[in-house]
């Protein structure tokens, strides 16, 4: 039985209308409604997680994200994390959280992961590593890739968090599960799965339905659409 989920999940949605945040979901039909699957997502702040729950909202599942341990060891957010049965990821014992995550898929779980491992300054799809796709292919499950726009006017790194900043569009866009061929290195399945990305952010962003109020507020656009973010290269160094 879920006793924390769905509690926080209420709690959310309270706080986004007490907000007035306008979130619009599309392609949520490519999440299966039952069996395992791989959400993978860019990461563009510390609200992701929230934002791509919610994406798996109409087929009923809820999605146990992997998430660095030091979130666990947190006196609050620790008992959160356990009670909503995400899944650590100790760096010093990677094979042990593959190994969990393998086994929640194998049990019909929907697993989110945040392949690029940490957030994209530049507002931009980084490099990412292969263990989104080596997850599906491990579990034999789909490999399902998802962006989200907009949370990082609230809360991102490097800038001081706007939590109750109100009437902020969210724009989560969900693919078509992408092909896992057997021929395929998890290095090429990553390349994939990293253009899909991309292009399914690009389609956000350019569908967001708010600019920048003014030059000082150009900070959360990338560099590329006029923006003041720093380019990838600059953000990686």
């Amino acid at each position: 039985m879920e006793l924390v989920y769905p509690p926080v999940i209420a709690l959310a949605k309270t706080m986004f209308r007490a907000l007035d945040m306008r979130i619009e979901v599309d392609g949520a039909e490519h999440i299966p409604h039952e069996g395992g699957a791989v959400l993978a997502s860019n990461h563009v702040s510390y609200l992701d997680f929230i934002f791509c729950g919610l994406a798996a909202q109409p087929a009923h599942r809820l999605v146990r994200f992997m998430a660095k341990k030091a979130v666990f060891d947190h006196k609050i957010s620790g008992p959160l994390m356990r009670g909503m049965q995400h899944i650590p990821v100790d760096r010093d014992a990677g094979a042990s959280s593959f190994r969990e995550a393998t086994t929640a898929l194998k049990n019909g779980q929907v697993v989110g992961v945040f392949p690029e491992a940490t957030i994209s300054e530049s507002f931009t799809v980084k490099e990412m590593k292969s263990g989104a796709v080596r997850l599906a292919r491990s579990a034999k499950v789909p490999l399902i890739p998802m962006v989200v726009w907009g949370p990082h006017r609230l809360w991102t790194k490097g800038r001081k968090k706007e939590l109750t900043k109100r009437h902020v569009p969210v724009l989560i866009k969900v693919g078509e599960a992408i092909e896992l061929p057997k021929g395929a290195t998890p290095e090429a399945l990553t390349a994939t799965l990293r253009a899909r990305l991309t292009e399914l952010l690009d389609a956000v962003q350019k569908a967001y339905p708010e600019k920048p109020a003014g030059p000082d507020d150009r900070w959360w656009l990338p560099a590329h659409m006029g923006g003041t973010a720093p380019l990838p290269e600059a953000a990686a160094v």
